[in-house]
């Protein structure tokens, strides 16, 4: 497990976050329309060339995780060299999207369960003989009338119990994604009574699987408000609520905690983070950093646009660079200029 505990305190090293680069090819094709560009195979491999070969990424980024089809992909240049092993040169991990997505869970209206156990033991043997040395799966926990269902969030919790299990068996370190969602009408007060809940069913179902807790790297949601609610939490409320949350339900076993953008535009989930790390940095048993995907991405994909590669390397390392001054508290300037 020693291995486990040395990567997985690599991918939230302070000053660097993950780049979560794992969109489906249903993901990636509605995020092309947005820009005019169709989606091919070779259209998405030069896309996700242009992220992994900016100049400097590895200044500000510990590890990008890949959905399948890119995990096995290579970049466009004449050398072809595989995406895991040109991120390795780089010093940057590489990581794979291991579950199928959350499909509705039978007997609940409105609630999700995510699937992908079935056949996972083999995949992961595969997926680390490719490069990846550590994966992930996102479980989606939704606020509503008189949900989530404790069903919910034990179903949820025990399967990204056995994934994890499963990974560090195979020399994976897991991401473990339990995702309170934004959509609705709920206060942050609520987002932080559900988020406690399903925390503390997570790390009980870890524990009861001898899951290494030095070995995991916990990918939370932020305690905000739905974004349709009236009354939005302050910056300042979004790092106290998320800080006592975190502190009172996350082991000081866990290295880091590396936070999805979850919906949030990119400007407001790096002030949020540098809130955070500003206030309360000197009380944390263990590293504040970002998994973001959009807040990463959203500027680059815009300014790419299908051709435009230098422009969009420009605007994802100023968003890699605000992020990773917001893991210390220090984004406060940089974020005025974007």
């Amino acid at each position: 497990m020693e291995a486990l505990n040395v990567i997985a305190a690599k991918m939230v090293a302070k000053g660097k976050g993950i780049l979560a680069a794992d969109e489906s090819t249903p993901t990636c094709t509605k995020r092309f329309e947005s820009i005019g560009v169709d989606s091919t195979y070779d259209t998405r491999n030069e896309y996700r060339d242009m992220l992994f070969s900016a100049d400097g990424l590895n200044e500000y980024i510990s590890g990008i995780i890949m959905f399948d089809e890119t995990l096995k992909q290579s970049t466009t240049c004449e050398q072809k060299t595989p995406f895991p092993d040109y991120l390795a040169s780089k010093g940057i991990l590489p990581g794979i999207k291991v579950d199928t997505g959350a499909k509705e869970l039978a007997g609940f209206t409105n609630e999700k369960i995510t699937e992908g156990l079935d056949g996972l033991r083999s995949r992961l043997v595969d997926y680390y003989k490719l490069g990846a040395r550590f994966a992930k799966w996102r479980a989606v926990i939704t606020i509503g009338d008189m949900i989530p269902s404790d069903a919910c969030i034990y179903s949820n919790a025990h399967a990204l119990a056995r994934y994890a299990s499963l990974c560090q068996e195979n020399g994976l370190v897991p991401i473990v994604e339990p995702e309170v969602l934004m959509d609705g009408f709920h206060t942050a007060e609520d987002c932080y009574e559900v988020s406690q809940r399903t925390l503390n069913v997570v790390f009980e179902q870890l524990l009861m699987h001898h899951v290494d807790l030095k070995g995991i790297v916990l990918k939370p949601n932020m305690i905000i408000s739905a974004l349709g609610c009236s009354e939005q939490a302050n910056i300042d409320r979004v790092a106290e609520l998320t800080f006592k949350c975190l502190k009172d339900n996350v082991p000081s076993d866990v290295p880091g905690i590396a936070f999805l953008s979850g919906g949030q535009s990119s400007d407001l989930a790096t002030s949020h983070l540098n809130k955070m790390n500003e206030k309360y940095m000197d009380k944390m048993p263990w590293n504040l950093t970002f998994s973001y995907g959009r807040a990463l991405q959203e500027d680059a994909l815009k300014a790419w646009s299908g051709s435009n590669r230098e422009d969009a390397q420009q605007a994802l390392i100023f968003r890699a660079h605000s992020n990773s001054l917001a893991t210390k508290g220090m984004a406060a300037d940089m974020m005025q200029k974007s």
